[in-house]
């Protein structure tokens, strides 16, 4: 191999890798906005909720019920919706530029007017980065048996 050829192959090698380490990077970013977020829909802080999603979110439920973020924040802290658990399991993070989709898997208990409601869910979750910040734009979740 001539030193041209070995000179531009170390190059993309250290293109690549620099590539991977932003990615693996912003892949942290994500499932930490992700933690925080469940965290958040426990404790029923609005704040943090606010913070963490879009103006635009999109939230589906598994019952086919959709709601902007006014009436999923409403849901959350006006104790409608009283998450008292939220384990994740399962879960991949994919970027494309300023765009993450999140799949997993996720058990969440319930209490309030859904008393010791548990729910077996897979999830898909659109992470937008704005502003230097990645927030919620969008969730499904998905009933699945256990």
């Amino acid at each position: 191999m001539n030193s041209k050829k070995g000179i531009l192959l170390a190059i993309a090698f250290l293109f690549f890798t620099i590539g991977l380490s932003a990615q693996n990077s912003a892949e942290k970013l994500v499932a930490k906005q992700i933690d925080l977020f469940h965290q958040a829909m426990v404790d029923a802080n609005e704040a943090a909720l606010n913070d963490l999603t879009s103006e635009k979110l999109s939230y589906g439920h598994s019952n086919g019920g959709v709601e902007d973020k006014k009436d999923f924040m409403h849901k959350i802290t006006s104790g409608s919706s009283d998450y008292t658990k939220i384990e994740v399991s399962n879960q991949t993070i994919g970027i494309s530029g300023d765009v993450a989709i999140v799949r997993q898997d996720a058990e969440l208990l319930m209490q309030g007017a859904a008393k010791g409601t548990q729910l077996n869910l897979m999830l898909v979750m659109v992470w937008q980065k704005s502003n230097g910040k990645w927030k919620l734009l969008a969730r499904q979740g998905v009933k699945v048996a256990k």
